[in-house]
């Protein structure tokens, strides 16, 4: 059984790699899509709250002092299988 679940889970990493994010069901219904890295890396961008230093930096109440600390980053974790 597990020999059968790598070989699928192989295959599905083949198919993302060459045809494009592929979409796993459960029942029948969409639970997932799985993408290659680089498409992941794209699509997440650099996440630097910029949007909302904007936003708070065109409030209408400047006589509020904000502190903005530096952006801190949150690592996508490596899962081995």
């Amino acid at each position: 059984m597990l020999q059968d679940a790598k070989a699928r889970f192989s295959e599905l990493v083949r198919r993302v790699r060459s045809e494009g994010p592929q979409h796993v069901t459960v029942h029948g219904r969409d639970e997932v899509v799985v993408i290659a890295a680089e498409e992941y890396r794209r699509l997440q961008g650099l996440q630097t709250g910029r949007a909302l230093v904007e936003v708070l930096q065109a409030t209408p109440y400047p006589e509020i002092d904000l502190a903005i600390a530096p952006p801190t980053y949150a690592p996508v974790r490596d899962v081995s299988l």
